[in-house]
């Protein structure tokens, strides 16, 4: 009884539920009643097929009567096959029908009736059959006689079927009309059950609904005035525990949260507002300042100058080769003074990779093999300012120091697709995966080595490169081993 309980509880705290138990009780009492109709109706239709069923038995096996002694006139007259064919069929049906009659001796008077009439068929076949035979026989007289009394039987039998047929409709109409009588009260009482089962679904329904609308029209009504700003509204009664009254709660909830928070924001609204201006201004300089940070690394603007009067000493002293030495390095860091704002040509970093390959070959005695492979059409590309030399720094510094054989330095500029590609390579000692992993990702190679020194560093340019593009993996790097040497490719996007 509790578990019955509990589940009505249950079903109560549902919508759901309590639509399929609406649902469920309707359809019961639909169900119910159109099986009563049904059974009823189906009592009333075997009902009129036994009322009329006896006459029209009787029907039958008076028209396979009269086509018997029919098709055994035909055959005494002209012994034709197929009259005797047909005489057969019939008497069959015919006996088969008379089986059907009473038998019993019976106070009854149409029992009593049915049993003569089954007597006489039973005399009548044989006597019809015994005709047969003896026109068969060529027994004129016999089957004459045979034939006559068959005739007198035909006569005395269709006679007392028609008096039978008769009186069985006269008493079957009279059970007719009682069965009309009962169809009429049936027809009233299933209009009564259908009005009461109708009411009784539009009670239940309407009772369902007001449950459901009544709330959810006063929650609208709530949520209107709040809609339209009214925050001060009477909070929602919550009378069920169904979904409805879950949103009714909740609404009330969220009635109170708005009450606790809208002074709150009213008063960080000014500063929330000056902050999202500050951190817009931050953003749009955020870029520019890492820029200018990274390539404050490179502007040794007292060394150009000292180089330079260097240089002018030595043309005074006609030293032509001190002087030219003196003139690359100074254009070296004149590149690094003149190009601080941050982007410069492809051209122009090749030529400054030119001269820094100069200066070094000047320090190690022409070692270092430099070799160019370039399509000229695209070098008028702009990129971050001192982005070359600092691979070709590494490729000298950590690829070709200390090799027993001929160093050597390409620089390819290709195209690949919609990107423009360089390449720096060297035949030195290689770069271990660790490391070019370390580099890729950003973090710094610490050493003690202080012939480690990577001028800027390839940190520094890898961080410039992501921020100029604005785009990570902008730098590649290959080494196929030890002693197979290393290959730097910088790929700048798309068309500039």
């Amino acid at each position: 009884m509790k578990g019955i309980k509990d589940l009505f509880q249950v079903m109560r705290n549902r919508i759901q539920s309590r639509l399929l138990l609406i649902f469920l009780l309707t359809m019961a009492i639909v169900f119910v009643v159109n099986s009563y109709v049904y059974m009823n109706m189906d009592e009333l239709m075997k009902q009129t097929n036994d009322i009329y069923s006896s006459n029209a038995r009787l029907n039958e096996l008076q028209t396979n009567l009269k086509m018997a002694q029919e098709d055994m006139t035909s055959y005494l007259n002209d012994k034709n096959t197929e009259s005797l064919k047909n005489y057969y069929i019939h008497i069959g049906e015919y006996q088969k029908l008379m089986e059907e009659l009473n038998k019993d001796i019976i106070g009854n008077d149409a029992l009593i009736m049915e049993k003569n009439i089954y007597n006489m068929s039973l005399k009548y076949c044989d006597v019809s059959e015994q005709a047969i035979d003896y026109r068969r026989g060529y027994l004129v007289e016999k089957f004459k006689k045979n034939y006559e009394e068959a005739t007198i039987l035909f006569n005395d039998l269709n006679s007392a079927i028609s008096a039978l047929n008769g009186r069985m409709f006269t008493d079957n109409y009279g059970n007719s009309q009682l069965f009309m009588n009962m169809l009429y009260k049936e027809r009233h009482l299933v209009l009564v059950i259908f009005g009461v089962t109708t009411l009784l679904s539009i009670t239940l329904i309407m009772l369902f609904t007001m449950s459901i609308t009544k709330p959810l029209t006063k929650l609208s009504e709530t949520a209107q005035k709040v809609g339209d700003g009214q925050f001060d509204v009477e909070l929602v009664e919550v009378t069920s525990d169904d979904e409805v009254g879950t949103v009714a709660t909740a609404f009330n909830r969220m009635i109170v949260s708005i009450r606790d928070y809208i002074e709150q924001i009213k008063q960080n609204m000014e500063a929330k507002r000056i902050l999202q201006e500050n951190e817009l201004k931050m953003e749009t300089y955020l870029k520019d300042a890492q820029l200018k940070y990274l390539q404050a690394q490179i502007s040794p603007h007292f060394l150009f100058n000292t180089l330079n009067a260097g240089a002018q000493l030595a043309m005074l002293e006609d030293a032509d080769r001190t002087y030219t030495y003196i003139q690359k390095v100074a254009e070296f860091y004149r590149y690094n003074v003149k190009k601080d704002n941050g982007s410069v040509t492809l051209r122009e970093e090749i030529e400054l990779v030119d001269n820094y390959i100069y200066i070094i070959n000047v320090r190690f005695s022409g070692e270092i093999h430099y070799r160019k492979e370039i399509d000229e059409r695209l070098l008028g590309v702009y990129i971050t300012a001192m982005t070359l030399q600092p691979f070709v720094e590494n490729c000298i510094n950590h690829g070709l120091r200390g090799i027993d054989w001929q160093g050597e330095i390409v620089l390819s500029v290709y195209k690949d697709g919609t990107d423009i590609c360089v390449s720096i390579s060297d035949n030195g000692v290689g770069m271990p995966a660790e490391k070019i992993e370390e580099l890729l990702k950003g973090n710094k190679i610490d050493s003690t080595d202080p012939q480690n020194s990577n001028g800027i560093g390839i940190n520094n340019v890898i961080n410039r490169l992501a921020l100029f593009y604005e785009k990570d993996n902008t730098v590649e790097i290959y080494s196929d081993g030890e002693n197979m040497g290393t290959e730097f490719i910088i790929r700048i996007p798309g068309e500039q």
